[in-house]
């Protein structure tokens, strides 16, 4: 008999990803904190945004920190090349991912 050891992200109750590595959920664990900041936010904000955009949105933002980061430091889009590369690796990323969460 196998032993498989497996890290599952819950939120409000709900299962929302599982994991084969503590680091990978926690950083997926911080991602959606980071979302519900944005959401949290975005509902306060004046913009009469309803829930299920404010929720959409501050995924967006949150899944995008870096480049959000660097429009904030620089004033600038990234350049295309860096984008591209990092859009690269995040796919090879979530195929990791996809294969835990069907297993």
């Amino acid at each position: 008999m196998a032993v498989e050891t497996k890290f599952v992200v819950v939120r409000k109750g709900v299962e929302k990803m599982t994991f084969a590595s503590k680091k990978e959920a926690d950083a997926h664990d911080k991602l959606l904190d980071m979302a519900d900041a944005f959401t949290d936010w975005l509902l306060q904000s004046e913009m009469g945004m309803d829930e299920t955009q404010a929720e959409n949105l501050g995924l967006y933002l949150a899944e995008q920190k870096e480049t959000v980061q660097h429009i904030l430091r620089t004033s600038k889009l990234p350049d295309p090349a860096v984008v591209a590369d990092k859009t690269e690796s995040d796919a090879v990323d979530a195929k990791k991912i996809r294969a835990v969460k069907a297993a």
